[in-house]
């Protein structure tokens, strides 16, 4: 579990516990890590999930955290026995990691029965040999105390972590780094593989990869799910037990959680099933994997921190994308709202252009209900996937205009907000959208945001009375620049009013120079 404010897993634990010896065959032990600050509270029994007494503790012990991680085992490889209890845990780089995993990874299987007793040779001693190295490592550092595959594959890829950097890497290092290994450890044993695991490193930080698959002989399947649940809340009714709760009774606006499991623990929440392959990091209760996203976590101060060695640079050029934070701000500026001020402040608003939905994500809290629209189907997908619309659309902004009632009929919809982010860029002339998001605001009026790239002063010579300028330009990098002239004769072309702009603003780089822009907030009038 990932979360945006520090949060209770009570509920969640509720359903889980049963998993282990009551509704499910994981019998053969349980375990939980609990983030606090740069510490982690941790809890291991060898017992039943479901018959622990120390389970039902936790259970009903209320402690918050942003990062958490619960295992209940099945025992296909090592004794049933306290040190083979996931989650394991490793101090590195003066940070606290943590690691669980569902499945069998051949290259570091042990060829014995997972029911030997403890006397039984292991990775570190006997007839058998060290673990495998990954990656750049030479000399392994962390080494297993019990006997599974799970924390011989936890050990190596911190060992291989290790002798990679020596100073602390940054968010988008890091993924490209995790990813590398995970496919490494994959490779050779694609069909017998089943990968999938959580990787807790600090207080804001969760990695999750999966790589599913059946045992032979079996027909389970294993694999990872995820749900993010944020406002507006509802009822989540678990699927292992008799329990619900309202979370629109108990939550807040600034509350949000990613819950991570290997299969749903609830009946009626929209869980998304990990693609084969994927690795995805959580902060803040989202999920991402594009590195311009994790450049933008790391520069809100929640990537790794450590007293113990330097932290690395971000590259400027390679992970240089920031465009829906600067929205959001300049937005709430306009507006005479704080930046990070929960309030609800649209009824219904249009992400025009939502791509993987990242701009959706820095909006979602501020409005009631949104809808996301982008051309390309699988941009709209990885939108869908993020979970922050209520409605997604495949095409383009005239589609938004569209909504079926109850009876299946269309009808005409409104909204009262409407943002583009790095929309403009890509369409040269703009009056055909003005005209659409016109229509989307006007009745009830509204506020339309958007950034939009200008051409260079020297390039900004053309003005408004000359009828052969476009008013926009196609640039080298296949992306249109639009001139002030032109965007300022939209706005009272189709009567809206400018609450802010702010020129000169850093949008992106292209070949390792600024690329410069605009971030506009207008306003359209009730009719």
């Amino acid at each position: 579990m990932n979360c945006a404010s520090p949060t209770d897993f009570n509920f969640s634990f509720k359903g889980f516990k049963c998993r282990g010896g009551d509704t499910d065959v994981h019998a053969h032990g349980w375990g939980l890590a609990i983030y606090e600050g740069r510490g982690v509270r941790t809890f291991h029994d060898p017992l039943p999930c479901a018959a622990s007494p120390i389970a039902d503790m936790v259970s009903c012990y209320p402690i918050k955290t942003l990062n958490m991680m619960a295992h209940i085992r099945y025992a296909t490889q090592g004794a049933v026995s306290l040190e083979n209890v996931h989650p394991f845990t490793r101090e590195m780089w003066g940070i606290q990691w943590t690691f669980a995993h569902n499945g069998e990874v051949p290259k570091f299987t042990l060829p014995k029965n997972p029911q030997e007793e403890n006397n039984s040779t292991n990775f570190c001693g006997g007839e058998t040999t060290d673990i495998p190295l990954l990656g750049k490592c030479v000399t392994a550092v962390y080494h297993p105390v019990g006997d599974t595959d799970s924390e011989a594959v936890f050990c190596a890829m911190l060992n291989a972590l290790r002798a990679e950097f020596t100073t602390l890497p940054t968010l988008p290092v890091l993924y490209e780094a995790i990813q590398r290994l995970c496919t490494e450890i994959v490779r050779g044993h694609e069909e017998k593989t089943i990968f999938n695991f959580l990787l807790g490193c600090g207080q804001f930080t969760m990695f999750a990869f999966s790589w599913p698959g059946s045992r032979d002989g079996s027909k389970v399947w294993n694999g990872l799910h995820y749900l993010v649940r944020w406002p507006p809340f509802s009822k989540a009714v678990l699927a292992d037990v008799d329990y619900a709760v309202d979370f629109s009774e108990t939550n807040k606006a600034n509350d949000r959680v990613a819950i991570i499991a290997t299969k749903p623990l609830t009946t009626n929440e929209n869980w998304k099933e990990f693609k084969k392959g994927e690795l995805l990091m959580f902060d803040n209760g989202l999920p991402y994997s594009r590195p311009y996203e994790l450049c933008l976590v790391e520069r809100c101060g929640r990537g790794l921190s450590s007293r113990a060695i330097p932290r690395g640079e971000i590259c400027p050029i390679k992970f240089s994308y920031n465009i829906p934070k600067l929205l959001r701000e300049t937005v709430c500026q306009a507006l005479g709202h704080e930046e990070g001020d929960q309030q609800v402040w649209a009824e219904r608003a249009v992400d025009l252009g939502c791509g993987s939905g990242q701009s959706g994500a820095q909006f979602r809290q501020c409005v009631k209900h949104l809808t996301g629209v982008d051309l390309s189907p699988e941009m709209a997908e990885e939108a869908r996937e993020r979970s922050c619309y209520d409605r997604i659309i495949v095409g383009d902004a005239e589609c938004a205009l569209h909504e079926n009632n109850q009876h299946g009929q269309e009808g005409r919809t409104w909204y009262d907000f409407v943002f583009a982010c790095d929309l403009f860029p890509y369409v040269g002339d703009l009056r055909p959208i003005f005209q659409t998001m016109r229509k989307g605001l006007e009745g009830k009026g509204g506020t339309l945001a958007f950034s939009v790239e200008l051409l260079d002063e020297a390039l900004n010579e053309s003005r408004e009375e000359d009828e052969a300028d476009p008013g926009f330009v196609m640039q080298s990098c296949a992306r249109f620049a639009h001139k002030r002239w032109y965007i300022s004769q939209l706005f009272k072309e189709f009567g809206f009013h400018e609450l802010l702009r702010k020129e000169s603003t850093v949008l992106r780089q292209h070949c390792g120079k600024d690329v410069l822009g605009a971030l506009v907030v207008l306003e359209l009038p009730p009719s």
